[in-house]
């Protein structure tokens, strides 16, 4: 067991990651149960926090086949190759993508209210989430932060397989890790508490970081 909870796990994490604040860099969290990990992060880092929100497309009849992703601000990235060999028409496509931008659109409203997505272009970029499992999820934000127009992505994460520096290293510019264990089933076994974040969390995380960077400014 590495982590108590996603609280202990980013602090751990933030821990690792002093001197990044020299970049001043934005911390995109991975809903949900990547928030509160980046939370910490963004506090330790004395930088600002908002969600990265990534929605994957997956094919019709085998939702678990990631055939792309959405991101905010119209991004989107198909893999071409996974659509062919799927056979997914254009229509298909089409509807997955329309479904999944209404969820990411209403998920946008819920965790932020009327606050706008904030600006990463030309940014040093800090994606966090719980921990890697397959690696499309990160991959996706990492293409996503990258089509929004970060300079330079950091993806850090509790834990991780093996081999997943060579699953992501040509997605991000940096990776950090805190362990990489040989025996990986799922990112849940290497935390005592995994219940799930729910919405108000993200919500409160993203509010309390938002208080604490206008304070600043005041």
């Amino acid at each position: 067991m590495f982590f108590v909870d996603r609280l202990d796990a980013g602090r751990q994490l933030a821990a690792r990651m002093r001197g990044f604040e020299q970049d001043d860099p934005v911390v995109l969290g991975l809903p949900r149960g990547g928030v509160p990990v980046a939370a910490e992060v963004a506090r330790t880092l004395d930088a600002p926090l908002d969600v990265c929100l990534v929605r994957k497309l997956g094919v019709p009849y085998q939702p678990e086949l990631g055939m792309g992703a959405l991101g905010e601000g119209g991004v989107r990235v198909i893999n071409d190759e996974v659509v062919r060999g799927a056979r997914v028409t254009p229509e298909e496509l089409e509807q997955v993508e329309a479904r999944e931008r209404a969820v990411l659109e209403e998920r946008a409203r819920r965790y932020r209210g009327q606050r706008p997505p904030l600006p990463v272009e030309g940014r040093t970029v800090v994606l966090v989430d719980d921990g890697v499992a397959t690696g499309s999820t990160a991959r996706a934000a990492c293409r996503i932060a990258r089509a929004r127009g970060a300079a330079r992505i950091v993806l850090a994460v509790p834990v991780a397989p093996q081999d997943w520096t060579m699953r992501l290293g040509e997605e991000a510019d940096d990776l950090i890790c805190l362990g990489t264990p040989r025996e990986f089933f799922a990112i849940g076994q290497f935390y005592a508490d995994f219940a799930q974040t729910d919405d108000s969390e993200v919500v409160r995380c993203l509010e309390q970081a938002a208080e604490r960077v206008s304070g600043r400014h005041t």
